[in-house]
């Protein structure tokens, strides 16, 4: 049974207590420093530190009545502190975006660790059962329509690999996400100077941006949103074959199906596979916010705040829903249910038309002319498929193709064990010789 999403992490990394928490370490991280530059008092750093405090409820009270959600949170975090002298040191040389910037920064942080951590273990329930199943022979199909044999393994083999991009896109999209800024109200670090900032970001772990404006410049948080995006549709990839093998004129593999779950009100006998249906509808959404992520770009001048409306939306929604994506897929594929026995049945069906591409290489080998061998076993093929008759005997019977290939040449030619030989060296380049 897949599990419900119980994970509350992501959401309590979004919460306005986190969002404020973040801030204010922030704050208490530039008073620490510049009272080490002797700017600050050491005092009141050591004051601040030990007695400032975010009030949720109070901060919301003070901004409906200013209508600045930073200025309300240095009201409420001077009030806690209790000391009018060491309070005034508080949000010294800073910006709002100084502030906010840098403690999305942190946010972001902690939810791409877990976001991470997804990508991981799907990765590991894809690898595990890619090699159960690597040679579990299956019909491969193009446009819906039989093509040539593989083995489920490979199907899965593929998506661990596009896992593995996946992560690396990631990890590359995150890194450059992972940066600060104090560089002031326009970018120019007038107050406090670049020393300053970079040392206020190295105590909080986050790289220093070489050169912003008010606010770091969004095509990092367009990456980044992006780089999600394509998560979802890899997942809605697999989502989307999952759906198809599970047709009942297919029934190659199903999506579990929960003892008591029920498929529909009005038809006992439905198991549908709602599961990866919803992957697939969710999916549409984080690619809408990456769309939205690239319109956040463009921002007048130095700084405007169109972007930040749209960012308290599309990052808390994206990072949750492919945090929740993650588990779900890893709970799907790891207790799908799969039937090597149909799909052997299936990749029959045809009665050897599935081969014809190899024969046709074999007759060119023979020393048939191309246009040529290409027309008989077209001929053999499209009268077995209206028909449905048997290929393998109808090319066995036809002497135009029985004069290059003996009955030992057609035998191999049929050889569906010849179509998978190289399996194991495609997995090995895969997850390596191990």
């Amino acid at each position: 049974m897949i599990p419900r999403y119980t994970r509350a992490e992501m959401g309590r990394l979004w919460s306005d207590e986190n969002r404020f928490a973040k801030w204010l370490e922030v704050e208490l991280a530039a008073t620490s420093t510049l009272a080490e530059a002797g700017i600050v008092p050491a005092a009141a750093a050591e004051t601040l530190r030990g007695r400032a405090r975010v009030d949720v409820k109070r901060i919301q009270e003070v901004e409906a009545r200013v209508k600045h959600d930073v200025i309300a949170f240095t009201v409420v975090v001077g009030e806690s502190v209790g000391d009018a002298e060491a309070a005034r040191w508080l949000h010294y040389g800073l910006t709002s975006n100084d502030v906010v910037d840098t403690a999305q920064a942190l946010v972001l942080r902690e939810a791409s660790a877990q976001i991470e951590a997804g990508l991981r273990a799907l990765g590991d329930v894809l690898r595990r059962r890619a090699f159960e199943f690597k040679n579990t022979p299956q019909i491969g199909r193009t446009h819906g329509i039989h093509a040539e044999p593989i083995t489920f393994g490979l199907k899965l083999a593929i998506w661990y690999s596009e896992n593995q991009r996946n992560l690396e896109r990631f990890l590359a999209a995150a890194r450059q996400l992972a940066v600060g800024k104090i560089s002031g109200a326009v970018g120019t670090c007038a107050h406090l100077g670049p020393e300053i900032e970079q040392k206020i970001c190295a105590r909080l772990g986050l790289e220093t941006a070489p050169v912003t404006s008010q606010v770091l410049q969004r095509d990092r948080h367009a990456q980044y949103l992006a780089a999600l995006a394509i998560i979802a549709a890899s997942l809605e990839t697999v989502a989307l074959e999952i759906r198809h093998l599970q047709r009942t004129e297919v029934r190659e593999a199903e999506e579990p199906f929960a003892t008591g779950q029920r498929g529909s009100s009005a038809m006992p006998h439905k198991r549908n596979p709602v599961s990866c249906e919803q992957v697939c509808g969710l999916a549409r959404l984080v690619r809408t916010n990456a769309l939205a992520a690239v319109e956040n770009m463009a921002l007048w001048h130095e700084r405007d705040i169109s972007h930040s409306s749209v960012e308290r939306v599309i990052l808390p929604d994206s990072t949750t829903l492919v945090d929740y994506l993650l588990q779900r897929m890893t709970g799907i594929v790891g207790e799908m249910r799969v039937f090597p026995d149909r799909m052997r049945r299936n990749l029959e069906l045809t009665h050897g038309l599935v081969f014809s591409g190899q024969l046709l290489q074999d007759l060119v080998e023979a020393g048939a002319p191309r246009e040529d061998a290409y027309k008989w076993v077209q001929e053999n093929a499209m009268a077995a498929w209206e028909l449905e008759g048997n290929f393998r005997e109808r090319v066995a019977a036809d002497a135009r193709i029985t004069r290059h290939l003996s009955p030992q040449a057609l035998e191999r030619a049929f050889d569906i064990e010849r179509q998978l030989r190289y399996v194991d060296s495609i997995f090995s380049r895969v997850f390596g010789a191990s």
